[in-house]
């Protein structure tokens, strides 16, 4: 774990600034907005794809910390903020869908992440699996049926490349590309996203909690089924953020108890 006594070099923030429980979104765009659940929200600061608010949630000290795209930023960002005192992770992002059962507007809880990506392999041999923690999926699929909006919950494929999914068929090893996405597909994951595996996978180095819950904004399979038109795109996250603070509301009540 990176020193705890001084400001951490890319999110600027020291031990004690930020509380125990962080939401991440990749976007900086998203942290005010969910920020705007807190009580007490405060913009606190921000360097490079890292944007910090900070607040309250049931008494307790919360923040909201972007990680920008992909599994190398998202890793940097759990280590430095382990480093402040964050003990629990979720990723709040969005996804691509891949199983039929997954539609536009759902929101999928990541039970698991197929690690096809290069961050978690700094972290743990290939045969280890990136596992979210059970309390953490557990309060996020309580505060989904609670509010009774449609969730999945599954194994989702954390990639490294976007357009290596959406534009398989121009890269150089689009076979391998396109035989994976298969396995994927007889497989039941899910949908498709860039980070979990090296949250869950840092998370799990450091001893800390993490779990993601995912906006789904378009499930290509299902339109190559036949099933949806490019009418079905949902942009709106708001459902996985109410999700997801809930959950973080439901483990500090927990805690408490």
């Amino acid at each position: 774990m990176l020193d705890t006594h001084t400001e951490q070099f890319h999110i600027k923030c020291r031990k004690g600034d930020l509380g125990g429980y962080c939401l991440l979104p990749g976007d900086p765009g998203r942290c005010e907005k969910i920020a705007a659940h807190f009580d007490e929200p405060e913009f606190f600061t921000s360097n490079r794809e890292y944007t910090i608010w900070r607040g309250k949630l049931c008494g307790e000290p919360v923040a909201v910390c972007s990680t920008g795209i992909g599994g190398p930023s998202a890793a940097i960002a759990v280590e430095e903020l382990a480093a402040c005192g964050v003990h629990t992770f979720i990723r709040v992002g969005t996804c691509g869908g891949i199983s039929l059962n997954v539609h536009s507007g759902d929101s999928v809880i990541a039970m698991s992440a197929v690690r096809q990506d290069g961050t978690s392999h700094e972290y743990a041999p290939h045969e280890y699996p990136a596992t979210a923690d059970f309390d953490v999926t557990s309060a996020l699929v309580e505060e989904a049926r609670a509010l009774g909006l449609p969730y999945r919950v599954g194994v989702v494929q954390s990639k490294d490349s976007f357009y290596g999914q959406h534009s398989p068929d121009r890269m150089p090893i689009s076979s391998e590309l396109k035989a994976k996405w298969e396995a994927w597909k007889r497989l039941g994951v899910l949908a498709s996203e860039m980070e979990s595996a090296a949250i869950y996978t840092v998370a799990a180095s450091l001893g800390l909690r993490a779990g993601s819950v995912f906006h789904v904004i378009w499930n290509q399979e299902r339109a190559l089924a036949g099933l949806d038109t490019g009418a079905d795109e949902i942009h709106d996250t708001e459902s996985a953020v109410r999700i997801a603070v809930g959950a973080v509301k439901r483990l500090i009540s927990h805690q408490k108890e």
